[in-house]
């Protein structure tokens, strides 16, 4: 039998607190740690399974024999196993073999807080520390003020293993995204980067949506240093990081957190309440105190240790409801007999006060798309406390108006104007992103309508209104230059359009459309409030013409935005205006550098000619599917 030295990292306090759940920085303590012990070298292992009998560390040391060295089990009834093994250093291998009191099972789980896991399909955890000299302190010091809600705040979402490839279609490494993404990301003046799961996950077509690995970066890409560098290389060019993170549920893989030490630890016992019948997955169960301290954990690990600066919380829908996704008889009311997940309600508010208490900095952004109110909401007054929410009724309208012919979007107006109705009940971002050009819905660009000079100006026109449109914006990779296929993960972006003008273009475009809300304070000073919005006349239906007001903290600033949905120009297109000082197009999405017709307005002499309600007045050329911003 091997040598376990009887050891603990853990305090009385630090147990109160597990119990209690409101441990939140269980991954000091839990897990394995590289460490020394009365003068000699090691690995302290702490596992939480209090319905087994017996528990041992198996591993490449041992021969992945169960029983050479067993963890001793705490004294205080907080199902904690615990040891220290002399003489094994990083990169070491291992597993828990787990002896459960029921029905006599084992299990052979990978470790919940392991630092790194091996290459997929393998899944032994590995023993690892990640030091990493940051070199972001500018960043880091001035972080609060560029991520506030009062500040631009655009994303670009990224799936690491499909952006682009390496010879013979093989992943880029963390390494070399730090130099191509976060050069193209700059170039392209996207403000944040929104990294769909990077945390381990043993499947590929899940799109990291199933993980095994909570606290381990992906080994696809490279060790976890090499993430650190990546998000370190991002912060020095002034780029925020976004993660995706999934606390709504998680595989069954035999060496993931399901039935971990043999009872339903981690996943909620009862199947209508810890089971997602879309996704084939467990739900944890957010009653359960050391459940709770987890996830908090978790979420808070990526903050401090990877310096990271918002969390996007997947699917946050399917946790706030019983009966989501199930039919009647397949769900259990709450004590109140609605439909609310009551555990999950109070996970998400505590979860969004710890990370803003302790970084009040970063940003949460909840992907939830239902009616539930106040999502987005400080839990002082009653909300979830998350700091975004996405704005999914926007996306979903506006898509179904853009694949309709011009020639019947003057019936559709209501699709585009209903969103101003609702617009500033959420702090919202609106998002195009990977779920909407996956299976059977085409790229945005193949779901315009029209010849191929229509399709390139209506997402042109698609662009230039949701960047013009109140809150902050969200893009999924490839959409920025006009992506023609649907998104495949398997294979990487279709890079070579762009040897083509049309996407040039709509690169071109994109590009101009971030300087702009960044250059603007008319577009992100008031993002989220009504203030910041005004419409001048949404009743041109027949012509499918919107015009509206974007508003600064200062006059001044004030934008004046007009979009015409059809592939008519409109000459002499009379607008109201407050104020009888010329105007100056500042934008235009029909400019010949993005591929449009050329259709310009450049200095816009104002009259006194009273209309929409105001005193004086512009008469402007509106060109085919285009948005131009006057200032």
């Amino acid at each position: 039998m091997g040598h376990v030295l009887p050891h603990s990292e853990f305090t009385d306090f630090d147990i109160d607190l597990f119990k209690s759940g409101k441990h939140y920085r269980l991954y000091e303590k839990m897990g394995s740690h590289l460490t020394e012990v009365d003068g000699v070298k090691g690995v302290y292992f702490s596992v939480w399974a209090p319905s087994a009998k017996a528990v041992s560390v198996v591993g490449d040391f041992n021969y992945w024999l169960e029983g050479e060295h067993p963890l001793n089990v705490r004294w205080d009834g907080s199902g904690i196993w615990e040891g220290f093994i002399p003489g094994l250093k990083a990169g070491t291998l291992y597993k828990y073999k787990i002896h459960s009191h029921l029905y006599d099972r084992k299990t052979e789980k990978a470790d919940p807080f392991a630092r790194r896991s091996e290459h997929p399909p393998k899944t032994a955890s590995v023993v690892w520390e990640a030091p990493h000299k940051w070199k972001d302190g500018s960043w880091m010091q001035n972080r609060a003020k560029r991520n506030s809600l009062d500040q631009p705040y655009s994303v670009y979402e990224v799936h690491l293993g499909s952006w682009r490839k390496g010879k013979d279609n093989t992943f880029l490494s963390y390494k070399a995204l730090a130099k191509e993404l976060v050069a193209y990301v700059k170039e392209m003046k996207f403000t944040h980067v929104e990294f769909m799961p990077v945390m381990e996950y043993p499947y590929d077509p899940s799109w990291g949506y199933q993980l095994t690995g909570y606290f381990a970066p992906t080994s696809r890409f490279g060790n976890p240093e090499d993430f650190k560098l990546l998000v370190d290389a991002l912060h020095q060019n002034d780029i925020g990081v976004i993660l995706d993170w999934v606390p709504s549920h998680f595989p069954e893989d035999a060496h993931g957190l399901g039935l971990f030490d043999g009872s339903h630890l981690y996943e909620h016992p009862d199947r209508r309440k810890g089971y997602h019948p879309d996704w084939k997955s467990l739900i944890f169960n957010y009653g359960r105190n050391e459940v709770r301290a987890f996830l908090i954990s978790n979420a808070l690990f990526w903050l401090e240790d990877y310096h990271i600066d918002g969390l996007r919380v997947d699917a946050v829908a399917s946790m706030l409801y019983l009966d989501y996704s199930r039919e009647e008889g397949e769900w259990e009311p709450n004590i109140y007999g609605g439909n609310e997940n009551l555990d999950a309600v109070s996970f998400l508010k505590e979860l969004n006060s710890e990370v803003y208490q302790n970084y009040p900095g970063v940003q949460t952004i909840a992907e939830e798309s239902t009616s539930f109110s106040m999502v987005s909401r400080p839990v002082s007054a009653g909300g979830l406390g998350f700091g975004m929410k996405w704005m999914m009724g926007w996306m979903h309208d506006t898509l179904e108006y853009f694949k309709k012919e011009p020639v019947y979007r003057r019936h559709h107006q209501n699709d585009l104007t209903f969103s101003m109705t609702y617009a500033f009940t959420e702090n919202f971002m609106l998002p195009f992103s990977h779920d909407e050009v996956v299976y059977g819905k085409q790229s945005l660009l193949y779901r315009m309508p029209g010849d191929e000079w229509q399709r390139f100006a209506n997402l042109r026109l698609l662009f230039g209104y949701m960047f013009t449109h109140p809150g902050t914006n969200l893009v999924f990779m490839g959409a920025e230059f006009g992506q023609s296929s649907e998104w495949n993960f398997q294979q990487s972006l279709d890079w070579h359009l762009l040897q083509y003008d049309f996407h040039k273009g709509i690169q071109k475009l994109v590009t101009d459309l971030n300087g702009l809300y960044r250059s603007y304070p008319a577009l992100y000073e008031r993002q989220f409030s009504p203030e910041g919005f005004q419409w001048i006349d949404y009743g041109d239906a027949e012509n499918s013409v919107l015009t509206y007001i974007r508003k600064g903290k200062l006059p001044k600033d004030d934008l004046i935005v007009a979009c015409n949905f059809t592939p008519v120009p409109r000459e002499n297109y009379r607008i109201g205006v407050p104020k009888s000082r010329k105007l100056e197009e500042v934008f235009n999405s029909d400019a010949t550098v993005y591929g449009g017709s050329g259709i310009t307005n450049g200095t816009a002499k104002v009259s006194k000619s009273p209309w929409h309600g105001f005193e004086h007045s512009i008469e402007v050329s509106l060109p085919p599917l285009s948005v131009v911003v006057f200032r």
